[in-house]
């Protein structure tokens, strides 16, 4: 037997071994799942801590790391933006040089011109001077000896008219020498003139040609179309400069559009380094209406998109007299991206500038490859992460789940205790009330009412006394 003393009221109170053993029991059970919840809060509040700690530090590396890559990305723009840049001033520097010449070439003129009309003028106004002077001191030299040969007599007048002739032959020859440097002078000036006359009029009908070749076909496009030409062109020079490339034309409509040419060529590796949708247009195709090259621009952008190519390239003889597209390679990156015109004479040249320039970018492209390679390592990353998360708060929520029912049946089992409690304390109250009852018990109390046993208790009282003596 056990004794057991309430907390509450401090009534101490007997139970036997086995209802002992149960109240043990279940007093070691509620330590034990009091001790595991507070267990399961501690791991609990230490994986929160450590995966807070984990989700910092990732947030911290990707950041660090796409910071990084955006920085790398920035310098690459810039240099190809740079290159680009380059590539167009030295397009732009090549067409512009036969106008330059012309121009240089005009001033040149004008300063010989006017070097030669000052040099002659010059020239003229000192030896006409000179001659003036001479001839001015000749016929003073005649008027004094005019003078003299009236004075002297006639021998001396014979001399005097000897040395007159002389003088008047000096004058003369002057006269004909001061005849034949303007003669020389004229002479020399048309040349000068015919010369550079000659060089201008050489210059204009080259020019002339080149605007013909920029707004007409070459020769050998007599018969041919457009399209035709180009495809001849570049397959002179497939075999040599473009040996991996292919150039065909665009037969896939399914879009509802096509272009004329698809361009693309790739290393060695079969990796693409740049492709080009072609759309050519000839004057000579349309009827009484004249199209411009804005007409054709939104649906070539629309074909570059729809068959995956990075460039777009109109090949165009409309507007023949507009010196915008005459000019040479137009850029019109700032209405449609990677968007050129060019006339006939540039397809070949500007197939090539495209080429090199995607070859010397092509080191970038796998760099950019790299890192789009490494974010999708940082998706993957991030996908495993939550995936971890994910399983993580499955196995949470289990375990929740799995706790709760712990607590449940915690506290069943305090009800369980705290009826078995109840009872107990109602055993008790019945117990005290027996032993009240017990206590109060007397044998006159007992023999009330019944004669019979009081004449037996009486009777006893003597000899119980006997004894005691």
């Amino acid at each position: 037997m056990h004794e057991i003393k309430c907390p509450h009221c401090g009534q101490t109170f007997t139970i036997d071994e086995a209802g002992y053993a149960d109240i043990v029991q279940q007093v070691r059970n509620a330590e034990f799942q009091q001790e595991l919840h507070e267990r399961l809060e501690r791991a609990d509040e230490d994986q929160k801590k450590a995966l807070e700690l984990a989700e910092a530090k990732a947030a911290s590396e990707l950041q660090k790391a796409a910071s990084s890559k955006d920085a790398e990305i920035q310098e690459l723009k810039a240099k190809l933006e740079a290159g680009s840049m380059q590539q167009k001033l030295a397009v732009t520097e090549a067409l512009a040089t036969i106008e330059k010449e012309r121009e240089t070439l005009a001033i040149e003129l004008a300063q010989a011109k006017q070097e030669k009309q000052s040099a002659v003028e010059l020239a003229e106004a000192k030896a006409l001077a000179e001659l003036q002077k001479a001839a001015a001191a000749k016929d003073s030299e005649i008027q004094e000896l005019k003078a003299k040969l009236d004075s002297i007599d006639t021998a001396k007048k014979l001399e005097l008219a000897e040395a007159l002739a002389t003088v008047e032959k000096e004058r003369d020859e002057l006269k004909s020498g001061l005849e034949k440097v303007e003669l020389e002078k004229q002479l020399a000036e048309k040349s000068l003139k015919d010369k550079y006359e000659t060089q201008i009029k050489d210059r204009e009908e080259q020019i002339e040609r080149l605007r013909d070749l920029k707004a007409k076909l070459s020769t050998k496009m007599v018969g041919e179309t457009l399209e035709q030409h180009c495809e001849i062109e570049f397959n002179k020079i497939r075999a040599t400069a473009f040996p991996r490339a292919y150039f065909e034309k665009d037969n896939d409509a399914r879009t509802g559009s096509k272009g004329d040419y698809i361009f693309r060529d790739s290393d060695e590796a079969g990796t693409e380094i740049v492709s080009i949708m072609f759309e050519m247009k000839n004057e000579n195709d349309t009827t009484a209406t004249k199209h411009r090259n804005e007409d054709f621009l939104k649906e070539l952008d629309k074909d570059r998109t729809e068959k995956g190519c990075e460039y777009a390239v109109l090949v165009s003889l409309l507007e023949p007299e507009n010196e915008y597209y005459n000019t040479g390679i137009v850029d019109i990156s700032h209405r449609y991206p990677k968007m050129y015109v060019i006339r006939p004479q540039f397809f070949i040249q500007m197939i090539t500038l495209l080429r090199n320039a995607a070859l010397n970018s092509l080191k970038y492209k796998t760099e950019l490859a790299l890192v789009k390679a490494q974010n999708i390592d940082i998706t993957n990353f991030e996908n495993e992460l939550d995936a971890f998360k994910s399983a993580f708060g499955k196995n949470y929520d289990l375990a929740s789940r799995r706790f709760q029912t712990a607590i449940d049946e915690i506290d069943k089992s305090i009800d369980h205790l705290q009826k078995t409690r109840d009872a107990l304390l109602g055993t008790n109250r019945n117990l005290r009330l027996a032993n009240d009852k017990a206590q109060d018990v007397t044998i006159k109390k007992l023999t009330k009412g019944n004669p019979t046993m009081a004449q037996k208790f009486a009777e006893l009282e003597p000899g119980k006394s006997s004894e005691d003596e």
